[in-house]
């Protein structure tokens, strides 16, 4: 069930993209007022997802969890190191998520800066103008800060990873499972207490 949850966010996000790509094609970009339209409409786009980051930061510092989250991270893919043992609180880990999504964010803008600016393509701009909006209503820190949910189930921390570029992750999802975080306390790995 929940890898048809995960699907879903994707399938909707490829519907969105085939269906603006067909609409982009019947948009006039050469002229200089609907250029100007749909430049105005990604930047308004990226000032709403920040306005809700901004707005979602309030909150988790408004909230100040202050409850500990052990969790066992594993090493990046490829890398040789152990998995480390992390000791935070909900309120650091939550920050911490949204400076990742404050990030991804600033890094999806410069990308399309480049894209439109300097190799002067076009039509990304309508599909970017939606696509991180949608992303940014569909995650967690979302689910639980502004929408009410309660953090259980999928929403309980830590989150699984997002996956990078292409669905391809870091080295495997976070554990919070008794054995695993006394299994990296054994062996010394960590216990790194992050602020």
């Amino acid at each position: 069930m929940s890898g048809l949850s995960l699907a879903n966010p994707q399938i909707t996000n490829l519907l969105i993209i085939l269906g603006m790509m067909q609409v982009s094609k019947k948009i006039p970009f050469e002229d200089p007022q609907v250029l100007m339209g749909v430049r105005v409409l990604y930047v308004v786009s990226n000032l709403i997802i920040l306005g809700i980051y901004f707005y979602m930061q309030m909150k988790i510092n408004k909230k100040k969890d202050l409850t500990t989250l052990k969790y066992v991270e594993p090493p990046p893919m490829g890398s040789a190191e152990e998995p480390k043992l992390i000791t935070t609180t909900v309120h650091s880990y939550d920050l911490q998520q949204l400076k990742g999504m404050y990030k991804s964010q600033l890094m999806g803008v410069g990308m399309m800066g480049v894209m439109h600016l300097y190799m002067k393509y076009t039509n990304p701009l309508l599909i970017q103008s939606i696509i991180p909006l949608k992303g940014a209503f569909e995650g967690n820190l979302m689910k639980i800060h502004l929408f009410g949910q309660p953090a259980a189930g999928d929403l309980k921390r830590p989150w699984k990873s997002a996956g990078g570029m292409m669905g391809m992750g870091g080295g495997g999802d976070p554990k919070a499972d008794k054995k695993s975080i006394e299994q990296a306390e054994r062996a010394g790995s960590g216990g790194v207490k992050e602020e």
